[in-house]
């Protein structure tokens, strides 16, 4: 049997009913969407005129969110393992043409050849090392994907020496039992502070090479900071210096706003 036709009547009815729910909808969707604008609008007004962080270690950024930064941080530290690698790529993979991004703290004139590493333990001494020093340490490669807080990321190769081995190998031991490190160029222009798991963790090395070769000048050379766990801000360039602390040491992102702990 054929299925009657509905009349005219019905069908205008049946579209009626029909408009009536699409516009009930686009009425809903319309709300929700002035709403939740008003609410992002509302925030950000109330977060624009929060007072700004007490100058620390940190600074530049609005009390509330410096405070959300925090515990964030603590909430990560707490998982933080050294069970958790980053993803290991192929070597065929790795940038021919590493990225340059940022010359802080390489500006000024530097000889090579004077370069030092001066490690400064708690007890004010300084140990004094050379590239040489370095170079009789077991080397360690990595290619990984570096990431960066601007939103770009690059598979890149390095090797050098495991910041660990160089504690081990020094028997800094009393100095890898604070709870910070912080790196510095020769200018002090450029400096970073690390939390010690972090700065411990087996993929954290500090390079004299990119794909197999010496680092170049515009990527830090002769000895930079890779530590996989962090954004690209805290992976400095061209260290001079490493000092330990039980409390953050300088860091030039995070005093201007930036998020101190930049882990991944």
């Amino acid at each position: 049997m054929e299925e009657p036709v509905k009349n005219p009547t019905a069908i205008d009815q049946d579209n009626a009913v029909i408009d009536k729910q699409i516009k009930r909808r686009n009425f809903i969707a319309f709300t929700s969407f002035i709403v939740l604008q008003g609410a992002a609008f509302g925030s950000w007004r109330w977060l624009n005129n929060q007072p700004v962080e007490i100058t620390t270690a940190t600074a530049g950024a609005k009390k509330p969110l410096r405070r959300a930064l925090n515990k964030t941080e603590l909430f990560f530290r707490k998982m933080f393992s050294n069970n958790h690698l980053v993803k290991i790529y192929p070597k065929e993979t790795a940038a021919k043409n590493v990225r340059v991004n940022g010359d802080i703290g390489m500006t000024g004139p530097f000889n090579i050849q004077d370069w030092k590493l001066d490690i400064v333990k708690a007890s004010g001494d300084v140990l004094n090392l050379t590239l040489k020093d370095l170079l009789v340490l077991p080397k360690t490669a990595i290619i990984y994907d570096f990431k960066c807080v601007e939103g770009w990321d690059q598979i890149q190769h390095w090797a050098g020496v495991k910041f660990s081995d160089l504690i081990a190998h020094y028997k800094l031991d009393k100095q890898a039992a604070m709870e910070y490190v912080g790196f510095a160029t020769p200018d002090k222009a450029y400096y970073v502070g690390v939390d010690m798991p972090s700065a411990l963790h087996p993929q954290t090395i500090l390079a004299y090479e990119m794909n197999d070769k010496p680092l170049p000048l515009d990527n830090g050379a002769p000895l930079r900071l890779i530590i996989p766990v962090k954004y690209g801000i805290k992976n400095l360039k061209r260290i001079s210096s490493i000092t330990f602390s039980n409390t953050r040491p300088p860091d030039y992102w995070a005093e201007q706003g930036y998020d101190y702990y930049s882990g991944l």
